[in-house]
């Protein structure tokens, strides 16, 4: 954008110093006693005018000075000025005082000296005299245009700070907002879930270690209860931790939380009452953390959708390593059907939302044969 701000500035001065050449050469041509100096000197101001944005103060000595000589030995009149005009107005817009009102000085001044020596009545010193007063009056304007556009500038920065300022605030109080919701959020998980948790795990204990003293089997599904219980826990431990802290990561101390638990995943699921095989292919290798953490959730949330809601007698996983992408795939042989398909819940627009912004596939639908398939192609690049 800049650039081409650049470029067009650019264009337009082109376009100025070419007018003021073609219109000083005329000048030069119609004056008499004009040489080929007199023709150099014009078309080296003009193409001063090319600066007169970028180094006003360069453009406004070489084009002073140049139509000092013009005006000096062909005495042209108010023409002989336009340059030096241009260059004033340039510098008092970049912030000049000084040399633009010593330029006009010596410009005037120069021009009056000269054309009164060549005046030869008193109606030609009158005119004199009333070249330069319009002389004057145009140096006057240029200086005042030149200040009102370098307030007008200021003014224009000034407002594009406060909008850059305005739009920085808003986002810091934007992410304090986020920051106070996520701490409000923390509080509430910890509040609600974590004593809760906390007396299923205690008690699951208890019936384990009492079980036990008496020499009696324990039961698979309380063995279970008592493993997930102390899962959930760390996992919200987890989650409390990331949401307190923004720029947070899980803990390490707790272990990761992705496909190399899938087997201890599994087998909790066996031991809830769900036969469940598990299927890898492909080179096992180190995974992008948010596709990790995206396949567990993903067959978490699978298997436990099928020991709660499908009656299902046996679950099927499959991780797939290809080359781009990873492929986790979770089949039952529950109750659903394609014309009773069950009813989306908030698991599977989890799911649905934890691939997409992977920039991933989902399918969650039933199987021909009977049964549900979930299946997810999530990318091995960069999160989109």
């Amino acid at each position: 954008m800049s650039s081409a701000r650049g470029w067009r500035s650019f264009a337009l001065d082109g376009a100025l110093a070419a007018v003021v050449a073609a219109m000083l050469s005329l000048t030069v041509l119609a004056t008499p006693g004009a040489g080929v100096l007199d023709l150099a000197a014009v078309l080296i101001a003009a193409a001063s005018l090319l600066a007169w944005r970028r180094a006003p103060l360069v453009s406004l000595a070489i084009s002073t000075v140049c139509m000092l000589v013009f005006s000096a030995h062909a005495q042209p009149g108010p023409p002989a000025a336009f340059p030096v005009l241009v260059s004033v107005y340039g510098a008092v817009r970049a912030g000049h005082r000084l040399f633009p009102v010593l330029a006009g000085v010596v410009f005037l001044g120069s021009s009056l000296a000269g054309s009164l020596a060549g005046a030869t009545g008193a109606a030609q010193e009158q005119q004199v005299f009333q070249n330069t007063t319009l002389l004057l009056g145009w140096f006057l304007a240029a200086g005042v245009a030149g200040t009102v556009s370098m307030h007008r500038q200021a003014y224009v920065e000034q407002a594009e700070q406060r909008a850059a300022e305005a739009e920085r605030t808003r986002e810091e109080v934007a992410r304090r907002r986020a920051g106070e919701e996520r701490l409000r959020i923390a509080r509430e998980l910890h509040d609600s879930l974590t004593h809760s948790i906390s007396v299923i795990k205690v008690q699951a204990g208890v019936a384990v270690h009492l079980a036990r003293k008496r020499g009696e089997e324990v039961p698979a599904a309380l063995l279970a209860i008592q493993e997930a219980s102390g899962d959930a826990m760390r996992e919200l431990r987890t989650t409390l931790e990331l949401l307190r802290d923004a720029d947070g990561e899980p803990g390490e101390q707790d272990g990761p939380s992705g496909l190399a638990r899938l087997g201890d995943l599994v087998e909790r699921a066996r031991s809830a009452g769900l036969p469940a095989t598990v299927t890898v292919s492909g080179e096992r290798r180190e995974l992008p953390a948010e596709v990790d953490r995206a396949a567990y959730r993903i067959v978490q949330e699978a298997l436990t959708n099928v020991s709660r809601h499908a009656g299902a007698a046996a679950a099927a996983v499959r991780v797939d390593y290809g080359g781009a992408e990873l492929v986790v795939q979770v089949d039952d042989d529950g109750k659903a059907t394609r014309d009773a398909p069950p009813v989306p819940g908030v698991g599977l627009l989890g799911m649905r939302e934890r691939v997409t912004a992977l920039g991933g596939r989902l399918l969650a639908e039933p199987r021909a044969e009977g049964g549900f398939t979930v299946r997810a192609e999530l990318p091995l690049g960069e999160p989109s």
